[in-house]
Order: structure tokens, then sequence, then C-alpha cells
């Protein structure tokens, strides 16, 4: 595989945030919103798929399906970072600019992860 070095730090930075998942899973229970059932489900099920997608991103023959998989999952995010911007509990004490900023972050790692379709 011979992808710009970006493109591997976007990989590690999915392994690490699935990884994060298993290491503190109080604070991604948090910021689920109330009207999302199975929250211990879907953090354990988040974090694998961010660790199974950050690796997918090292096979050729995985990478394009990795990558789909990675903007779906991202856009399936989008109601957290809403539900942390308009509850101060899941906020975490964060600045509202902070959490204002998180919203158009969230739309980057996806044109990020769009990038790299061929």
């Amino acid at each position: 595989m011979n992808e710009p070095w970006h493109f591997y730090v976007m990989s590690l930075i999915y392994i690490a945030a699935g990884i994060l998942h298993f290491v503190k899973p109080k604070m991604y229970l948090r910021i689920m919103p109330p009207y999302i059932p199975g929250h211990k489900a879907l953090v354990v099920i988040s974090g694998i798929a961010e660790v199974v997608l950050g690796i997918a991103l090292y096979f050729d023959s995985l990478k394009t399906a990795a990558l789909y998989c990675i903007i779906l999952m991202l856009t399936f995010f989008l109601p957290v970072h809403f539900h942390m911007l308009n509850n101060k509990r899941a906020g975490m004490g964060l600045p509202k600019w902070a959490l204002f900023a998180r919203i158009p972050l969230q739309l980057l790692l996806i044109f990020w992860a769009c990038y790299y379709i061929h």
C-alpha cells in the first residue's frame, strides 16, 4: 500500500479512538443521547468498528469498503455531538465553542475519509 502519511495518521486515529471505548467506556456512555437505545452495546460495537475499520485501511482489498463504513459511522455519530451541545452533563464541562467546533470537525473527518476514495 502506497498512501500518503496522513492516510496512516487517519487509520491510527480510528484505532486509538476505538481502543478508548474500552479504556474509558463511561465517557462514551455519558455522551449517548437518551433516545438511542442500548448504550452499552453501542459503545462496544462502535469501539470494535473503529478498531476494525482503522486496521482494514491497511489492506488494499478492504480499503474502499472501510472508507465508506467510516463515512457512515461518522454520520451516525453526528447526533451525539448535538446532544453534547444541548446537554450539560453530556458536554463534559467543555466550553460551548469547543462543543460547536466538534460538529464541523466531524464533517471534516467525513471529508477526510472521502478524499481517499478513488
